[in-house]
């Protein structure tokens, strides 16, 4: 990397407060950037208290994550057994609508096949919400809905050239240590020390973390990873924390692991419970397990029994409650520190946006950095598009509840109800009932960039929600456009089965 401009041969000194996936992320984005072996002109160095522990569970991501593993280098074959890893091909959303024929559905991470059948799916939704009666779900034309439903794995034969796009299960607290070891190779200094005080300098600005001790780590930039503590981000600059309670209703977790299954699934479950919803998540070891509730709906106690109910599992097994802090800060940079991960924002893990999020973030920041010479000069630019990014995904996931079907209780009619929504979902809701084109509303709104056309069509064609039901024109049934279903079958035909991929890895 050159050195700006004003900068001197005394490296630019960047402190990381808190490790976890995100912190540990954060300093292998910017290592592999900034601290190359011919112009280390960058020092990054990462603290973290061995005293305080992190949140990790079994947790699911997205495409992004496999990007960024193969851009550090990071091979499947390594790191996948240390973090009990499995793949994933995308979500099965489970009782989340009672309109007949629509009780289950599945978000698929679409490759290259699904250029050719999403294009016929589309219009028979755009048929189906103009009125005709023809068949809709979204579940027969996808390949990855196929390779999941099958348990087959997402590496195809020689003679098959179109691996479908995938994300990863994983243990969090063991994806963090492999990031970790990655960072440290990469140069990152790791201190493990517990920060007691944020040293401000007179002009307002973070100038070093005082740990145990009295030791005072100095830096030029802070990036903060520490929590819902946001130490830095709150505790010392004072960042304005925006809820995001009257868009979300859930605000709390009870997880507990159960048995892996004799075939290992391949996609994240998500079923709907009287409350919010419960993941399974499956590891190699174990399946991970949680109940994302309202508590304003259940308490601790009745959630936790009805997780154990739901997976048939008595007081044997021990769980684990979790409170969240939904919403995002008004600025991720505000002086001299970005803030990252759970200091940054949360969303509940519907999506599992959590380590895309710090991803695009960490990106960002360094791109827009990098432009202003390593100064402020593109902050208010930069905040603006990070703030349109979280509130692009939040909008996703709140359509899943304000467009839900199910009248069993009063949280999810309280849901569907909601009148607290973005204009952007107004908007994308409106398209959807009056049969606009979906793709040309993602564009005008410039949303794509957060959730692409596929995903709106699965979401509102899985629930079976279509406008005007009683005014269908009748049309023959079909159940699939011609060819579509034997293409796909030939396609699944070439990929072996979920477990039979993973022990060959680690053969």
């Amino acid at each position: 990397m050159a050195i700006p401009p004003g900068m001197s041969e005394t490296p630019f000194r960047i402190v990381i407060l808190g490790g976890g996936t995100a912190g540990w992320m954060t300093a292998c984005l910017m290592a592999e950037r900034w601290q190359k072996p011919d112009a280390r002109r960058v020092r990054i160095e990462l603290v973290e208290s061995p005293d305080i522990g992190i949140i990790g569970v079994g947790e699911g991501s997205t495409p992004q994550l496999k990007a960024l593993f193969d851009r550090l280098g990071l091979a499947e074959r390594d790191w996948m057994p240390r973090a009990d890893a499995t793949y994933k091909l995308g979500i099965g959303f489970e009782g989340w609508s009672e309109v007949r024929g629509h009780a289950r559905y599945f978000h698929p991470f679409p490759g290259p096949v699904d250029l050719h059948s999403q294009p016929p799916f589309i219009h028979r939704a755009r048929l189906r919400r103009s009125g005709f009666d023809v068949p809709a779900h979204p579940d027969g034309w996808y390949l990855a809905t196929r390779l999941a439903s099958e348990r087959l794995g997402p590496h195809p034969g020689d003679a098959f050239p179109f691996a479908p796009s995938y994300g990863y299960h994983f243990d969090a607290h063991r994806v963090g240590e492999v990031l970790r070891d990655e960072a440290v190779r990469r140069g990152v200094v790791h201190r493990q020390a517990r920060v007691d005080e944020v040293a401000m300098s007179a002009d307002g600005c973070v100038a070093a973390l005082r740990v145990e001790g009295g030791e005072a780590i100095e830096g030029d930039f802070f990036v903060d990873s520490s929590g819902f503590r946001a130490m830095i981000a709150e505790g010392a600059l004072g960042g304005r924390f925006l809820p995001f309670a009257a868009n979300l209703f859930n605000d709390a977790a009870v997880v507990m692991p159960t048995p892996s299954e004799p075939t290992t699934a391949i996609a994240t479950r998500a079923t709907a419970l009287s409350a919010g919803w419960a993941w399974a998540i499956p590891l190699t070891c174990r399946i991970g397990n949680g109940y994302v509730y309202s508590s304003s709906h259940r308490t601790p106690d009745a959630a936790e029994a009805e997780l154990r109910a739901h997976l048939g599992v008595g007081d044997e097994v021990q769980a684990r409650h979790l409170k969240m802090k939904v919403g995002r800060l008004e600025n991720s940079w505000a002086s001299n520190c970005l803030a990252v991960g759970l200091a940054q924002g949360f969303l509940e893990p519907l999506e599992a946006t959590a380590l895309h999020i710090v991803q695009a973030t960490v990106e960002e920041f360094m791109a827009a950095f990098e432009a202003g010479e390593f100064t402020p000069r593109h902050r208010e630019h930069f905040n603006a598009r990070i703030a349109r990014r979280y509130e692009g995904v939040r909008d996703y996931i709140v359509a899943h509840y304000r467009m839900n079907r199910r009248t069993d209780s009063d949280y999810w009619r309280a849901n569907a109800a909601n009148p607290h929504l973005s204009d952007d979902l107004k908007a994308m809701m409106t398209a959807w009932f009056t049969g606009a084109d979906l793709d040309e509303e993602i564009a005008r709104l410039n949303i794509g960039g957060y959730y692409a056309s596929i995903s709106w069509h699965c979401l509102f064609a899985g629930y079976g929600v279509f406008p005007d039901a009683e005014k269908r024109k009748p049309l023959p049934p079909a159940a699939r456009l011609p060819g579509i279903g034997d293409m796909l079958d030939r396609c699944a035909r070439n990929f072996a089965t979920h477990d039979d991929q993973l022990r060959a890895m680690r053969e």
